[in-house]
């Protein structure tokens, strides 16, 4: 008797323990789908295009809104030009070149823009119609360019990206304002940023092509 009074009781908790873990696992979805909702009508025909910086974008947009991939440098992303043409998008953002300054050959900043042209080339020529942006490079903190003094040329490279977008004809996002008034979303290293600066990030470049289409842009 007491053996089946205490197996009722466990049969009991196990199922309240599951019931709780099902509604948690649909409370998280729900919270993942919520957290996309705001972004997928506007972005859903884009993809951006970058390095470790944009794989924070996979919690608010769609995986295949998001081309993004550690180390990645302008050179290497030439190589994901199918793969941006296989979603046949309507918009495509890059924000690459934190990488290319690090890359160990005489001139980075020159062999990083060279490949930024035939990446850009490359896109135009398979999706003639898309409208590519290019995005400036965030800045690093102070203490991440004391730990790699190359990032102290970020200026000098974003100065070279918007002359880059004016000769080929695209558009450049100054992203410039949402780094400086963020500086508490970096993450330790200075570099990074926590998943509160998505949201930001988005909103920002949502703005931006809003006012460039409204001014017939």
């Amino acid at each position: 008797m007491t053996k089946k009074i205490f197996l009722s009781v466990f049969i009991g908790v196990f199922a309240v323990f599951a019931t709780a873990c099902g509604n948690n696992q649909i409370e998280k979805e729900i919270v993942t789908i919520d957290a996309k909702a705001p972004y997928k009508s506007f972005y859903g025909k884009s993809v951006f295009l970058g390095d470790s910086l944009l794989i924070g974008l996979s919690d608010l947009l769609e995986e295949t809104n998001v081309i993004a991939n550690a180390g990645a440098t302008a050179l290497f992303a030439i190589q994901e030009v199918d793969n941006i043409v296989n979603q046949n998008p309507e918009h495509v953002y890059i924000m690459l070149g934190s990488d290319d300054l690090l890359f160990p050959v005489d001139n980075p900043q020159k062999e990083s823009l060279d490949n930024y042209a035939v990446l850009i080339e490359k896109i135009k020529t398979q999706l003639p119609n898309v409208k590519i942006h290019v995005l400036s490079v965030p800045f690093v903190t102070k203490e991440a360019i004391k730990a790699e003094p190359r990032y102290k040329n970020i200026s000098d490279y974003n100065k070279g990206l918007e002359k880059m977008a004016v000769t080929e004809k695209i558009n450049y996002i100054d992203l410039s304002s949402i780094f400086e008034k963020n500086q508490d979303l970096y993450k330790e290293d200075g570099i990074h940023f926590k998943a509160d600066f998505y949201p930001i990030y988005l909103n920002y470049i949502k703005k931006q092509i809003e006012s460039s289409e409204n001014n017939g842009g």
